[in-house]
């Protein structure tokens, strides 16, 4: 399919699966959440930008996806909190966009036919030269893409959500950085623990030096099979340390388990994903972005069991193992669509940490 519009942020050309996107809000965070790297994506709200570019709300130290399609690229911003537009912003931080096109068209192909490989492009007008182009890219199967968004150093964390009490930290979460988004470090702080990041080729015995009461594998993109390290780290520490796993976490789990995962049709990619919580039978909506899920019946281990499920495909939203003393969610509790009804998952977690002994009597004994 072919699509012609304006040219929106950085000048150029920008290639990657197209996925689409069904939030109303939050275009900044999308932005910024560092797993879309490699795709191109495609807000269905058909305005976007009306309230600029807020340096605060940015989930992570950039922007990370390939490429932006949006229908209307608001001209005028309007929030006392905004310092820049978005298109402007956009082309400083060098992502090439495409504004007014058919996206209702775009995604109704996206949802039927599944998430494909495309091209933005303002300097290459040749249809055939671009189709070239695209066959020579390459895909998201298959490859590390972990490696380009982790930190290179560990680091400290200590800022907690906004408005919320300063507290003593009672417990030392050690964060797996496969692409961490920033307020789930701010929900762990304020939930009580002192916040450490770690590379996402972090070994097991260096997270056990850190004096961790407690693991998070955090979120990130793309396939998770190739990111063998984080999945061999995750395995060693398997009932050795309270483990909560979020999104791309959670499939770093099933791997670690011996499960498998695959590659769903056209992703989840939004902040209106109804999910049910099976022991409570509640129903969260839920904000969500992943091309790859947990296949249930892969996994042998006893006593995991799923414990969430979407309700709008049936697949695996949570899992869970207390006697290895783990749990985790395919979707983002960090975020705000509920707007909070996630929250306790990181008081869940707070708590399996005290159950546990802390980490200093683990190591006398």
């Amino acid at each position: 399919m072919i699509f012609e519009g304006e040219a929106l942020g950085a000048r150029g050309e920008a290639c990657g699966e197209v996925v689409f996107n069904t939030s109303i809000t939050g275009y900044q965070e999308v932005l910024t959440d560092p797993s879309y790297r490699g795709q191109i994506v495609t807000m269905t709200y058909p305005l976007i930008g009306n309230y600029g570019i807020v340096p605060g709300d940015n989930e992570s130290r950039g922007t990370w996806l390939a490429g932006f399609v949006v229908r209307e690229a608001s001209k005028r911003r309007s929030n006392w909190r905004s310092t820049e537009d978005l298109d402007s912003w956009l082309a400083a931080q060098g992502v090439a966009g495409i504004q007014g096109i058919d996206t209702r068209a775009l995604t109704r192909h996206l949802r039927i036919e599944g998430a494909k490989q495309g091209i933005i492009s303002s300097a290459d007008l040749d249809v055939k030269s671009l189709e070239k182009k695209l066959g020579k890219a390459p895909r998201i199967v298959g490859v590390d893409l972990v490696k380009e968004v982790t930190c290179s150093s560990a680091y400290e964390w200590a800022e907690g959500l906004p408005g919320a009490p300063d507290q003593k930290p009672l417990r030392h979460v050690v964060v797996l950085d496969c692409g961490v988004k920033r307020n789930i470090l701010r929900h762990l702080v304020s939930a009580g623990s002192r916040v450490t990041v770690v590379p996402a080729d972090t070994r097991a015995e260096g997270i056990l030096a850190l004096g961790a009461d407690g693991l998070v594998l955090s979120n990130g993109p793309g396939d998770p099979e190739p990111v063998s390290y984080a999945i061999e780290t995750a395995r060693d520490l398997l009932g050795r340390l309270p483990i909560f796993g979020i999104c791309l976490g959670q499939q770093i789990l099933g791997l670690a388990l011996g499960g498998r995962t695959f590659k769903l049709k056209f992703g989840h990619h939004g902040a209106n994903h109804p999910v049910k919580d099976l022991s409570t039978g509640r129903i969260a909506i839920t904000s969500q972005n992943h091309g790859f899920n947990v296949d249930m019946d892969s996994l042998p281990h006893a006593g995991t069991n799923m414990t969430h499920v979407n309700l709008y495909d049936g697949t695996a939203e949570g899992l869970e193992n207390r006697a290895m003393s783990f749990f985790s969610v395919q979707y983002h509790p960090e975020a705000s669509p509920g707007p909070h009804d996630s929250r306790y998952l990181f008081s869940r977690f707070s708590r399996m940490m005290d159950e546990k002994p802390p980490a200093a009597a683990r190591r006398k004994g």
